[in-house]
């Protein structure tokens, strides 16, 4: 509510609600240090990306996880260095969504 004119119109409560960015995050599964893998297994920045794809692996205490991404896009490019400590959900890689829709 305002103060003086009382309720807020419903169309500037929802402004925000259509928000669309052509950008997506490839996440770390768990903890541990951050290897990409080669180019020749992972596409160059600006090449794409498919759902599912690894584009790294993360090796943690016992074990090594792949980092998939979970949508296609072209790969813009990493965001945490080879070797690189890493914690669940951290970002490793930034994709941006074919012809940018989200």
């Amino acid at each position: 509510m305002t103060p003086a004119t009382g309720p807020a119109p419903a169309a500037a409560v929802f402004q925000g609600d259509d928000l669309r960015l052509a950008e997506r995050l490839v996440v770390a599964p768990e903890a541990g240090t951050f290897r990409p893998l080669p180019p020749e297994t992972v596409t160059a920045e600006g090449e794409i990306v498919r759902e599912g794809q690894a584009v790294g692996r993360v090796d943690g205490p016992g074990r090594t996880v792949e980092v998939c991404s979970f949508f296609t896009g072209f790969l813009m490019g990493m965001l945490v260095e080879p070797g690189e400590r890493v914690r669940p959900g951290q970002p490793v890689a930034w994709l941006r969504t074919l012809g940018g829709e989200p």
